[in-house]
């Protein structure tokens, strides 16, 4: 036998059968594995997407910052609006914010900044915060005087009150009080007989227990509301209501709840009432009407608070009352400014508001605000009132007790106010027996147009838009 070559080899059948099992399970393979490099590379995308959502939202919060930073630096300079880079530390730019600032308006001292930002690698994720501060109005007080002040045990104050003098509490409080006193001398009218030095706060009130005395702190400048009224005058003749002397008595505005308010000249006053003010001095005044003309009706503008709701009356004395369905501001001064012509508003009637929600008026006058002799058994006053160098009161008339008097809003009075007269026994024997107070707290940064503000810019709210 010869010798030879011998081969495992495998049937052609079978050797196809192989191919087949290969390109099948390669083809497999390859979908699996292309699936699967798809799959990471959606998930590292998606990754990358989210931490640049992440980082757009960085981008926006730095943009925010800026515009901060400017505006504390130039209080004045609102007018830089626009896109501005955004580099890492190495001073590579890595995205960018888009800024937008809309300042403060005639009504609220509010400063709005939008800031949206977005990287350089995907400028179509954008996030989007938008951040509002502001100087709060006077409005933020329930109560605010520049004199010694007293509450009694029967007194309930809603809201944070201020004294420039002492303040004797012993009454109930929810809110902070404070006094820019860290002592005072306290008189024989706040039941210290003889005279003699006490804390700032003081008194059997709640308020001590409580943590809400805080005293002595900075004190609010009354003088400034001064500078106002004539810038307010300005901002009247301009845009709003401007109406100079009336030639007779002076004006009466009453409001309408169709957005509107009448301007009437008085012409005719009642007899003179003798009364006594909250300084001591007595004398005999005529503050309530007999006859006035109609001189015309005014619209108010609707909605959003406008300039054009602003009403200054140059005159020495204005009453206010009606039912307002618009934000709207009466101011009642006299310039050159001279304590013998200073102008005061009377509330004669009740001051309301056809909506709750929205609507306030605001009284500034320039001496004081008053109520007047003939005012109605109960009255009801929803408005902040300013008394710049004068008095929030009604004056002493002997033997004329009211029932009740409610007051939704502030009262800012330079001089000592008060709505009743009590004996030392504690009995009204003048004014309104029942007093009722509401603070609205929605005020201090949304109040009338043109209402004085006070204080530094604080942080207002933060949301992602």
């Amino acid at each position: 036998m010869k010798p030879g070559l011998f081969f495992n080899t495998v049937p052609e059948k079978e050797q196809g059968a192989i191919i087949t099992i290969a390109l099948v399970f390669g083809t497999i393979f390859i979908l699996i594995f292309t699936g699967l490099t798809g799959f990471i590379g959606t998930q590292l995308n998606q990754s990358k997407q989210k931490v640049a959502s992440y980082q757009a939202l960085n981008i926006a919060e730095a943009g925010a910052n800026y515009a901060r930073w400017h505006i504390a630096h130039a209080p004045a300079d609102f007018d830089f609006s626009g896109i501005y880079n955004y580099k890492d530390p190495e001073g590579a730019v890595i995205g960018q914010y888009d800024i937008q600032i809309t300042p403060p308006g005639e009504c609220a001292g509010i400063t709005q900044i939008e800031a949206t930002g977005w990287t350089a690698d995907f400028p179509n994720i954008k996030r989007t915060i938008l951040i509002k501060f502001g100087r709060p109005s006077l409005a933020q007080y329930s109560f605010l005087t520049n004199s010694d002040v007293w509450f009694g045990e029967d007194e309930e104050l809603q809201g944070p009150f201020h004294s420039n003098g002492g303040i004797r509490m012993d009454g109930e409080q929810n809110s902070i009080s404070t006094s820019a006193n860290e002592t005072y001398l306290c008189q024989p009218t706040h039941g210290c007989s003889p005279a003699q030095s006490k804390p700032g706060i003081w008194g059997t009130g709640n308020g001590n227990a409580e943590g809400l005395w805080q005293f002595p702190v900075p004190a609010i400048d009354f003088n400034a509301i001064t500078l106002d009224l004539a810038q307010l005058k300005i901002a009247a003749q301009n845009n709003g209501y401007y109406f100079g002397p009336s030639g007779a008595f002076g004006y009466h505005v009453v409001f309408k709840n169709n957005g509107t308010f009448d301007l009437f000249k008085v012409t005719k006053l009642n007899s003179s009432v003798y009364g006594c003010n909250t300084d001591g001095v007595c004398s005999r005044e005529q503050n309530d009407i007999n006859k006035e003309t109609l001189l015309q009706n005014y619209p108010l503008a609707a909605g959003e608070c406008n300039a054009q709701n602003l009403i200054f009356l140059e005159d020495t004395k204005v009453w206010v009352n009606g039912n307002a369905k618009e934000k709207a501001t009466v101011v009642a001064a006299r310039f050159p400014d001279n304590p013998a012509t200073n102008a005061s508003i009377i509330i004669p009637d009740n001051l309301t508001r056809a909506d709750p929600k929205d609507t306030l008026v605001a009284l500034i006058a320039q001496k004081n605000i008053l109520v007047p002799y003939y005012s109605p058994n109960v009255l009801e006053i929803q408005a902040v009132m300013v008394a710049q160098k004068g008095a929030v009161q009604r004056y002493y008339y002997s033997g004329s007790v009211k029932n009740k008097i409610l007051v939704r809003g502030s009262i800012i009075t330079n001089r000592v106010w008060t709505w009743s007269w009590v004996n030392s026994g504690g009995t009204v024997i003048s004014g309104y027996k029942n007093t009722e107070s509401y603070y609205e707290p929605d005020l201090i940064y949304n109040p009338p147009p043109f209402f004085p503000s006070s204080g530094e810019q604080q942080f207002i709210s933060w949301q992602e838009s």
